[in-house]
């Protein structure tokens, strides 16, 4: 049996008809709430990152790729778990570029929120900020594909998390009147984040632009300050 064979099986319960409508999110229902590891519909739900640990190190990339491409998101979620612990696990130059060029190649597959946000602030950011790849994150965020975009904006993460916000607050101006809500939640998180490591920084940036900011994104900038200052930027929009 191929190993991509071994794995759709190991997560097979998940593509049955009646559980993947529920996965990869949880499933409430009354009192019960069932998550990967539960039993659901007497089944145990398979743990998609202990499927991922167990063969990351067995799988080639031509294989992921058939992985990445199959209709069920637990397959690419699985498959992009793996590819991380690829990235991860090598110290090998040639390996990661190898990696980051399969993730790039593959973003048709990874045009889901929860895709986006497992994998590429973990591939695509640290690989940007450790060799100074900045354009690599400039060009997807003026592709016209939002999911470009959207990964773009995740990707500058890694460079928040290193006090870095220059890139951030490009991103963020230039898409201020992107068309998607999704664009504006993932603009506002990031200005959020700036506002965590350097409060001063996020408030001249909304001092200047946050009549033009959509109220989604200013939601979400503003969620952590203090509730006066909370108000005054919300009551500047009335």
């Amino acid at each position: 049996m191929s190993i991509v064979k071994e794995i759709q099986e190991a997560l097979a319960v998940l593509s049955i008809p009646e559980k993947a409508e529920f996965f990869p999110r949880f499933f409430k229902t009354g009192k019960g709430e069932y998550g990967e590891g539960d039993l659901f519909l007497g089944v145990k739900v398979p743990d998609q990152r202990s499927v991922a640990k167990e063969y990351y190190s067995k799988i080639s990339l031509k294989e992921l790729s058939t992985l990445l491409s199959s209709k069920y998101h637990e397959h690419r979620l699985t498959a992009l778990f793996m590819l991380i612990s690829k990235f991860e696990k090598t110290k090998d130059k040639a390996v990661k570029e190898e990696v980051v060029a399969f993730y790039l190649n593959h973003l048709p597959y990874v045009n889901n929120w929860d895709l986006v946000d497992s994998t590429c602030y973990k591939i695509l950011g640290r690989y940007s900020f450790e060799n100074q790849k900045e354009n690599l994150l400039r060009e997807l965020s003026e592709s016209e594909e939002m999911w470009h975009k959207r990964v773009a904006v995740v990707g500058t993460m890694h460079y928040i998390k290193k006090g870095s916000f220059y890139l951030t607050k490009e991103f963020v101006t230039k898409n201020l009147k992107h068309p998607h809500d999704l664009m504006h939640k993932a603009n506002g998180w990031l200005l959020r984040e700036m506002g965590n490591k350097n409060e001063g920084e996020l408030i001249s940036y909304l001092n200047v632009y946050y009549k033009e900011m959509p109220r989604t994104c200013l939601r979400y900038a503003i969620e952590k300050l203090d509730e006066d200052l909370r108000q005054d930027y919300l009551k500047g929009r009335i």
